[in-house]
């Protein structure tokens, strides 16, 4: 049976991992080139950046995409489109965090089960992105000595983690916390005792 504190602290780690998964797809660092210690170049999910000439530019472009053998583009527009159905999950965990804190307790003894697949699924997204990228990153051409996987892909990773481990937390509560004691007294009833 869970309780509300630790649906409560599970909600802080899952509202965390949610903002590390949006700063993630809006800072384009996913992997970066730094051949002297300073970074150079660095690849977003939608924006590849320049330090080099000071700007950014949408990416992947139409240049970026003809001849590779992975299928670079397909590959990298996939992770896009993972992280942020994630994010969509995410939200949709966030959502139930506050049905089932704020509903009564059969809400707390069954939402669990809710809360764990989104939570799984949200963990399972991201982790995909993450080991996308780092196939890139490993065995595509043009990541070559001085590329490297860079702040966007620590956070994913970090995220997924969290995402992981608190669905782990949840559902150990569920199974081995026992039943929550006392009972809650129903709206009508409170105002007839008072009236009596």
């Amino acid at each position: 049976m869970t309780r509300r504190v630790v649906y409560g602290i599970g909600l802080w780690i899952t509202v965390a991992a949610t903002t590390m998964t949006v700063v993630s797809i809006i800072l384009p660092r996913w992997l970066s080139y730094s051949p002297n210690g300073e970074r150079e170049y660095s690849y977003g999910l939608h924006r590849r950046c320049s330090t080099v000439t000071d700007a950014c530019e949408h990416f992947p472009q139409f240049e970026d995409c003809t001849g590779d053998k992975w299928s670079f583009c397909s590959m990298w527009r996939t992770v896009g489109f993972f992280m942020s159905f994630s994010v969509a999950i995410e939200l949709s965990a966030l959502i139930t965090y506050a049905v089932i804190i704020l509903a009564g307790k059969q809400a707390r003894d069954q939402g669990w089960k809710i809360l764990c697949t989104l939570l799984l699924l949200a963990a399972i997204a991201q982790c995909i992105c993450m080991a996308i990228v780092t196939f890139l990153y490993d065995y595509d051409e043009r990541f070559f000595k001085g590329w490297h996987l860079d702040t966007s892909w620590i956070l994913c990773t970090v995220s997924w983690s969290a995402l992981v481990t608190t669905m782990a937390g949840i559902l150990g509560a569920a199974v081995y916390l026992p039943e929550e004691g006392g009972y809650e007294l129903i709206p009508g009833d409170l105002h007839q005792g008072i009236s009596n």
